[in-house]
């Protein structure tokens, strides 16, 4: 029998944790979005928002380690010879470096490359999950649900970038596969804050439609 821990103060309603039975996902915090010269800064953006976040998630993350939860990180990557990227995917917008191309930290979101890698603050351990991503989503083109499943993993935690596009399409996808979903509030970022309050409704409308929100102080004292 699973036993659960309430977080009574989750967004639309209390959410029942079971630490054995959930992961804790760690959505594309790279260097090429995270740190400056990366490619969400060639696209214009400010990095900052997305730099701020780091310590609440690197405390998430390490006392989830404490108590033996599963941690798992993801990575939007493709490989060398951009086999797996759409050429719609490469050539929208108008950035001034194109996934692919030579950045200041190696070929912009090509796996093996420096910019590509998960930031220091929070490198995964040898005994953890590294999902590389051809998509926006954490389950499109990656063996993850079938991962999961053979775990018995139920409930994923969220944390990450951005909340609108990356975090969000994988916790979509995520409900659809029948997962319960949290994503910590304060543990999230994105390049334009009010996109990230905008998906903090949609993800708690309508009973949860899509899953539950909470602040990470909350969270923790659930599982500590």
């Amino acid at each position: 029998m699973k036993t659960h821990t309430l977080i009574e103060a989750a967004k639309p309603f209390g959410f029942p944790l079971s630490i054995h039975s959930a992961a804790l996902i760690i959505i594309d915090m790279q260097r090429d979005f995270v740190e400056p010269g990366g490619f969400g800064e060639s696209l214009g953006n400010r990095v900052q928002p997305l730099q701020d976040i780091i310590p609440t998630v690197q405390k998430v993350m390490r006392c989830w380690r404490d108590r033996e939860g599963l941690v798992i990180h993801t990575r939007e990557s493709h490989l060398p010879d951009l086999t797996d990227c759409p050429v719609s995917k490469r050539d929208r917008g108008n950035p001034s470096l194109r996934i692919g191309d030579k950045g200041p930290m190696g070929r912009i979101l090509v796996r093996g490359e420096p910019g590509n890698a998960i930031i220091d603050e929070l490198s995964p351990l040898d005994n953890e999950l590294v999902i590389d991503k051809p998509g926006k989503g954490a389950f499109y083109g990656t063996d993850l649900h079938r991962l999961l499943q053979s775990l018995g993993i139920d409930q994923l935690i969220f944390m990450g970038v951005t909340t609108e596009v990356c975090v969000q399409t994988s916790m979509r996808e995520a409900n659809d596969r029948g997962y319960e979903c949290l994503l910590l509030e304060d543990a999230t970022a994105s390049y334009f804050p009010h996109f990230k309050q905008s998906t903090l409704e949609m993800i708690t409308a309508q009973g949860a439609i899509v899953g539950w929100t909470s602040t990470s102080e909350e969270f923790l004292k659930a599982i500590e």
